[in-house]
Order: structure tokens, then sequence, then C-alpha cells
């Protein structure tokens, strides 16, 4: 059903657009990543790999990663990435984005924190690497520190940087705060957009595709003056354990 209204959204988006037989291997990945991701890995899994704050080799310093997941997920999304950074000695700290249903401004303050704990073990400004809505949780901590976001890039994944169409389906709940702000064109994205600088946008890398069951119309997912990378076929949650998106990712360090 979702990949089918992301196919209906995104005729007149300019990403390329996906087809049928594309979008049918696309909802088949997402299975497969969603069960992964939902059953296994962030109920059972959460907590299998701690943080590694320091660099765990010698080879001298090392930039750091600070994490931030996406919707009703927390930081077991991230498993496929931790083995590696783990190999490479890649320090690197993971968010739990709670309360759950907060506002996404309330968010801000743990990746700030999380940002300031990297750097100073590190004495480097960490990337920042974001799926979904961890996207606008880092784009609602640079505008609360302005100038003072001391941060080497922000990687997006999948976030709806103007919204999705999904979010018009969610539950008129006002205490799912965060789904509300995430509906196309909201009142929240425009306020955030409207004090947003230029030269803060240029230090986002946002990874999108036109098979994104979740984030639509596609280009939902970029934002104007940042490094936009379209990843063809690749749905919403297997875009964050995709190992092009990881390998890009780790190659701006």
């Amino acid at each position: 059903m979702q990949c089918v209204a992301a196919a209906y959204c995104n005729r007149r988006d300019p990403a390329p657009p996906a087809s049928l037989p594309l979008l049918f291997k696309a909802w088949l990945h997402e299975i497969g990543a969603a069960g992964k991701v939902f059953l296994w890995w962030q109920p059972f899994r959460s907590n299998r790999f701690p943080d590694q704050p320091l660099a765990s080799t010698t080879a001298g310093r090392q930039r750091g990663i600070v994490f931030a997941h996406g919707f009703l997920c927390n930081r077991g999304v991230w498993n496929a990435w931790y083995p590696r950074l783990q190999h490479d000695g890649i320090p690197f700290e993971a968010l739990n984005l709670e309360p759950p249903f907060a506002s996404i401004d309330a968010y801000a303050s743990l990746i700030d924190g999380a940002v300031t704990r990297m750097r100073d073990n590190t004495g480097m400004n960490p990337l920042v690497v974001c799926h979904s809505m961890g996207g606008l949780a880092a784009r609602a901590w640079m505008r609360a520190k302005g100038p003072d976001a001391q941060v080497h890039r922000v990687i997006t994944i999948g976030s709806p940087h103007r919204g999705t169409r999904l979010g018009h389906w969610t539950p008129q709940l006002p205490v799912i705060a965060n789904a509300h702000q995430m509906r196309l064109d909201s009142d929240w994205l425009r306020a955030l957009v409207s004090v947003e600088a230029a030269d803060l946008r240029r230090k986002f890398v946002c990874f999108y595709s036109n098979c994104d069951n979740i984030v639509f119309p596609a280009t939902s997912a970029t934002l104007p003056d940042a490094d936009n990378r379209h990843v063809p076929g690749v749905p919403h949650l297997a875009l964050a354990l995709d190992s092009r998106v990881v390998g890009q990712v780790l190659a701006l360090l």
C-alpha cells in the first residue's frame, strides 16, 4: 500500500520514476529489513553493541559519529554499522530519542549532549548521522545552536525535510506531536525553514530514494544548498542499512 502511494505521489516529482518491478523489489526488501529491525534488533539487540566513545586504535585521533534514529525506532536500527565501526576503531554514540512521541524540538538537547561529549573525547567535530525523523531533530538542534553548532557534517538518510504525505494519515491525537510535525509542509517545518541559514544547510548530505515508502514525494528528503544523493530502488528502512550509504558516510570522516 505504501509503495503504491509513494509511486502515485512521485508522478510529478523530479526524482527519476521507479518502475513497477523496481517497486516490487523494494517492497520485498523492506519486508526483510523491517522484520530484522522491528522483530529482532530493536526489541532484543538494541544494546548488543555499546557506545564506543574513544578510538579503539593507536593510530592517532579519529573523528567520531553521533547516531540519531527515526520515528518508532531506537539505537538498534544502526546494528549493521557498529561492527564495522568497532573494527575500524571509529568512536560512536547512538542515541535513543525519548520520549517517543514528543515534539521534535525536545530531542535537540539529546543531540547537543552527544555532540559535546564526542567532541570532548576526540578533540574533533563529529559527524551526526540521522535516519528519517532524526534528521529533523538534527536541524532543530542546529536551529537552537546557530553558529555554535560544532559539527563536521550532518548526514540524513530518508529524512522528511519537507515532510511526507504519509504524515497526513497519522491519527489526530495531540500526544503524537512529532508525527504531526512531519506532515508535508507542516507549520513546524515552515517555521524551521524560515530561520535556517544556507551556510548551515551546506553541512548536510541528504540520501533519498525514489522507492522510499515512508517519505514521499521522494525529493522531500532533500534540502536546498545540501549535497543531495539519490540512491535508487531502496525503501525507507533499508536505506539506513544500505552498504553504499554506509560506505559513502564513512568516507566523509
